[in-house]
């Protein structure tokens, strides 16, 4: 019986009011209809939907604050794909790697997950180190890489390269099977 499959958004939920905000936001908007996508094929087998976000330095935010933060921020419409739904679980995450002191290894034990599609901004940074904790905790890993971003094609390229290099699988995401290479 294949593992159980747990997507990872990271950091969509996002009013991307920072240095860079801007041009992330204007790639994060073109990547939300393809997530949205492959959410629909995992839920449509059963998996779970995991919204991962920063904390951006407020020990208080939840996910509701964050929606509506995200709504008045520079790319509001990213909401329209991939508002979360009641069933989506939701983690706040204080560094890079959703691993990094988060409750996200409870929850994808207490779910079954072992197969994790990890998708969202920035692929330089957020995806890359979840992605390579997730491959070192022996999860098996995919990052489709027409659902991350980066401000800047070459960093996203960078990217895949090294998580193609590590043995993760980067290929667009198909319904009821899953892809390897690149």
């Amino acid at each position: 019986m294949p593992s159980k499959t747990a997507l990872l958004i990271l950091d969509m939920i996002n009013p991307f009011d920072f240095a860079n905000g801007q041009a992330l936001a204007r790639v994060a908007l073109q990547v939300a209809p393809r997530i949205a996508a492959v959410k629909r094929a995992i839920k449509a087998e059963a998996g779970t939907c995991i919204y991962i976000n920063d904390n951006f330095g407020r020990w208080q935010s939840d996910l509701r604050e964050l929606i509506v933060r995200a709504r008045l921020g520079r790319a509001a419409d990213i909401l329209d794909h991939l508002h979360p739904q009641d069933d989506d679980h939701f983690v706040l995450k204080p560094k890079h790697s959703a691993f990094f002191q988060s409750p996200l290894p409870l929850l994808l034990e207490a779910t079954g997950a072992r197969h994790l599609v990890v998708t969202g901004v920035a692929a330089e940074a957020c995806v890359l180190a979840t992605a390579l904790d997730a491959h070192m905790r022996e999860y098996e890993v995919h990052v489709p890489g027409d659902c991350v971003a980066s401000p800047r094609a070459p960093l996203k390229n960078a990217a895949l390269s090294i998580l193609r290099s590590a043995g993760v699988a980067t290929a667009a995401y198909r319904r009821g099977r899953r892809r390897s290479g690149a």
